[in-house]
């Protein structure tokens, strides 16, 4: 592969600036992870705030059984879905943005060699 350490002119007939697109698509990437680290650690110290608690006794009732235990910890099993959520969601945006510079890289580039 040869690249050329000539200046490239700005084509005028493109709706956007490369530039401007790759930046929003690493802040997504950046944004994602920052997003998902945040409701990990916030659902980690829940769940250990209830075990310390259940632990302690403050959540158990005489006569609670296996079932009603695990009821009073299934609100922290959806606690983290949001966040996986908005993960995969910022992913595929920056993923699509990277892929939407590359099929529009090739089609001029196909339309340059005819």
């Amino acid at each position: 592969m040869t690249e050329s350490n000539e200046k490239q002119e700005k084509f005028l007939g493109a709706y956007f600036d490369r530039d401007s697109v790759l930046k929003l698509s690493r802040w997504a990437d950046l944004l994602s992870w920052v997003t998902l680290t945040l409701y990990a650690l916030t659902w980690l110290f829940s769940v250990l705030l209830f075990l310390s608690q259940y632990a302690n006794g403050m959540m158990g009732d005489k006569g609670m059984s296996f079932l009603m235990g695990l009821n009073m910890f299934s609100p922290f099993l959806t606690q983290l879905l949001p966040g996986v959520f908005y993960f995969f969601g910022l992913q595929a945006v920056s993923k699509v943005l990277l892929i939407m510079l590359d099929v529009e890289d090739n089609t001029r580039r196909g339309a340059r060699k005819q």
